[in-house]
Formats: C-alpha cells, structure tokens, sequence
C-alpha cells in the first residue's frame, strides 16, 4: 500500500474485538436447511439472564462424519437480535481447549432479519486448532460477546440463546458450516448460511461500466501502460524498508499458458539501500462500489536467494486519507505474508476493510479476516461492495464478510504491490527475489457479481480476444 504499513496490522495481528456499524442489511441467498451428517454443535450458556453484560455462548463441535474434518473448513452461526440498530459488539474467548489463539469470531447482519435474530457471531478456526478424527470433539470454547459500551444486553430476545442450556447438549438454533455447506442447525427462516449460492447464475448481467485489463503490455514503459491509466511506482516513500526504492523496471511482463502475465518483483541483499520493491496503481480515483477481481499469484519461495523475509503481496483498493481520523477514507485489502510478520510467525493472509486511522498517536478503525495457511499459487480474489456489506471471495468461497460501517464514502484507486515489512526475518546479505504474478485486473460499477459471473465475463473477454476495455466514467 502507498501508506505507511507498520500502522495496518497493529490491529489487525492482535485484536479479536470486532466493530460492528449500523447496517442495512445484506443479501443473501435463502436456502433449505442442509442435512446434519458431518458435524454437530453442543451448546451451553453461562450467562442464563435475560439482561446480561455479556453474552456467554459456549460450544463444543463434534465430528459424526467418518473422516477427519480439517478444524479451518468449519464455521459456526449464533444468531441473535441487536439491542439498538447502531449497537456494536465486540468478541472474546475466554478458554478453549484447542486454544483462543486458534478460534476467531466475527459479526454479520441478516439478509431477512425476523422477530429474534438480525445478526450473527460466527466462530471459526485458523489451521493451529488441527483436525477432529471421526466421533471427536473440540472440547470447551468459552466464547462471549458484549456490546462496544458495555451496555447490558437484552438476551431473552436472541434466537440462538437457550437461558435453561446450562449444560452442554445438541443445539440446533446454532448451524456449522463444513467447507462452506450446511452440516448442522436450522437458521433463522430465510437465512441459511450457505456461501456461495448453491445454484448461482454463470450468466454476468448484462451493462455496468467496466475496467477489464489483461496485463499484454511489453514492459513498463510501453505507451500503452500509461494510456490505459496506469501509472508504475519509482516515488520514493513509504510502505516497505527505511531506504528502499520502487524500482518500475522490476514491473514486467510475459506470456503464460497462453495469457499476458504482469510479473512484480521486490529484492534485497538485506539492507534498505538494497531493496527494490515494486507497485502499479490507477492513475485516476473512480472505482467505489461494485465487483473488484484478479487472478494472483502468490510465491512462499524467493525465485533465488534465501528465504525468509516478511514480505507482504496485494491487491487492494484505496483513497487518501485528508486528515487524521477523517471519516471519508477508505481502504479494501488482499495482503498475504508468505513468511508471517506484523507479529505473526508463519504464512498468513488478511482482508482488511479501513473506514479510518490516525498515525500518532496510533488509532485504528478496521475489520478484518486472516486465514492461516499457505496460499501458494494462483488465486482467484474477488471483492464485491454494495450498499450494505462488504465480501472477500477466494477461489469461488466466500472468505470474509465485513460490515457496512467500512462502506466507501469516496472512490478509490486499485493497486498491486509487492514490498517488505523489515528485515528482520532473514538477516543475510545474500542477494534473494520475490515475485507476485497478475493474469488479469476486473471491476464492474455498482454490480455485485458471483465468482462464477467474474469468470464467465473474463472468459467472455478473451474469447472476444479483448485485452483492455475501461468505460468507468470518471468520478
């Protein structure tokens, strides 16, 4: 990112409160309730009060299945009625058995919103909390959740809260999710949890102002590159190591597989004088709402050299921030740290939406999603932003759902870039190289299109052998 990065994951790398606004609500796809082979959901409270200053909903998810079900592939829904439309709640595990450094919780509102539920708390896992064989079970997750203020919060009211459940027994007002379908529980009428739609149309709507780039250029410099609107870093300045330089002859390009490929390159012989990071941005701030896609490459491994570096590869969308704190700034993330960094230990990618910030002293306002992994090889990422939500696809799943306290008030550019936290991760002073690759950039205004839609229109693209259409007006 443009901005000085050591400020993004101060939050993001350690907070487990997330902020929930004042939504509009979201839509989503209504299902029937899926079948409950796989997984079942124990449910206990310790909080039993009709009024209470914090929710205590405690799980244990038991594997019913007949093969081992990877912990990070499950996701659990407990639904319940926000005490005021501008509420906002904040997460915490108190104790749990596969660890609270391995369990996350995040909120999300309703598509059809009943007497009893207009948001949930989902649960998930990162990849430390492992695997449950056939017949085991996670043990206790103490989870609980309170309202930003602290005000007490009226529970009797919740769909998911059982105030005589003060003993673990199967509960199907909460549903777990297994790598994205239904395994358990009856949401609230209307809201099945399943992302993405079973049956989604292939078909893109039809219209909608478009920038579609296939990246067929023939370096940096080709005339082409700036008069399709993008501009290649050489401005000194932050994110990235005191000293380093965006070096714009690092940005090339190539064909793979039959597509133009751009290729990003950042390197260093472990001194900032010697890092060269790279970046390519949109010349113009035009893109707000609607669907942002790309096909990225990921690398764990330096195509040379040792490795090791906290290294962070993109693909976001951003405006300026006029002022400390201002409330008009706004910033959507793809950020994936092949070697960890910002605290982490190993590989992890975020999606992070921004509503503001202010650098000193530091305050943070963001939500974000992090999936503990590698993510290695290519990738399709997809964004979608609409009036009420905000949603992180990966490969066709839905990754994260942020809410509409993040929405854009301005529009935005859309940058990639590929640069390094520090140098602390690997210390040599061999010579090393990263590169992250991009097959194709797409935005579409004010239409939210399925990660099917996104492929059938870039297949549509290139059949046509189109390589660059932009008919985004100007903001």
């Amino acid at each position: 990112m443009r901005f000085a990065k050591k400020r993004l994951r101060a939050t993001a790398s350690t907070a487990v409160a997330v902020a929930m606004g004042a939504a509009a609500l979201t839509a989503l796809p209504a299902t029937a309730s899926a079948a409950t082979d796989g997984l079942s959901v124990q449910y206990r409270t310790s909080a039993t009060g009709a009024s209470a200053d914090q929710a205590e909903p405690w799980f244990k998810v038991k594997n019913t299945g007949g093969t081992t079900v990877q912990l990070a592939n499950v996701k659990i829904r407990y639904y319940f009625k926000a005490d005021s439309a501008s509420a906002t709640y904040r997460f915490a595990c108190s104790w749990a058995v596969k660890g609270c450094a391995n369990v996350t919780g995040t909120f999300g509102t309703l598509a059809n919103p009943t007497a009893t539920a207009d948001r949930y708390l989902e649960i998930g896992f990162n990849s430390g909390a492992g695997s449950l064989a056939p017949g085991a079970d996670t043990g206790d997750m103490q989870l609980r959740f309170y309202q930003s203020t602290w005000a007490p919060l009226n529970q009797s009211d919740d769909y998911s809260f059982g105030a005589s459940q003060t003993s673990y027994g199967d509960w199907s007002k909460v549903t777990a999710q297994l790598a994205g379908t239904t395994v358990w529980g009856q949401a609230p009428a209307g809201n099945d949890p399943t992302n993405p739609p079973t049956d989604p149309p292939t078909d893109p709507p039809a219209g909608g102002a478009t920038l579609f780039d296939d990246f067929n250029y023939s370096a940096y410099n080709d005339p082409k590159v700036s008069a399709h609107g993008w501009s290649v870093r050489s401005t000194s300045g932050g994110p990235g190591v005191s000293g380093a330089t965006w070096a714009p002859d690092k940005v090339t390009f190539a064909t793979t597989s039959g597509n133009s490929v751009m290729n990003l390159e950042t390197s260093t012989a472990g001194t900032g004088e010697s890092t060269k990071q790279t970046e390519i941005v949109t010349n113009a701030r035009k893109f707000k709402n609607g669907t942002y896609a790309a096909r990225v490459k990921f690398s764990d491994a330096p195509k040379y050299g040792p490795d090791g570096d906290h290294l962070v590869q993109t693909f976001f969308t951003i405006n300026d921030l006029t002022a400390p704190m201002a409330d008009d700034y706004s910033e959507y993330d793809f950020e994936y740290l092949p070697n960890g960094g910002w605290g982490e230990p190993a590989n992890i990618l975020y999606t992070t939406s921004w509503e503001t910030y202010q650098a000193d002293p530091w305050v943070a306002v963001n939500q974000h999603t992090e999936g503990r992994q590698s993510y290695n090889g290519w990738h399709d990422l997809v964004l979608t932003i609409d009036n009420s939500t905000i949603k992180y696809y990966i490969d066709g799943q839905l990754f994260g759902t942020h809410d509409a306290a993040y929405l854009p008030e301005r529009p935005m550019s859309i940058n990639f870039n590929q640069w390094l936290i520090d140098l602390v991760g690997q210390t040599s002073t061999t010579a090393r190289a990263y590169d992250e690759q991009v097959d194709y950039v797409l935005h579409v205004k004010d239409q939210v299109l399925t990660p099917a839609q996104v492929a059938a229109k870039v297949t549509a693209y290139r059949s046509a052998g189109t390589t660059f259409e932009d008919t985004v007006p100007s903001s």
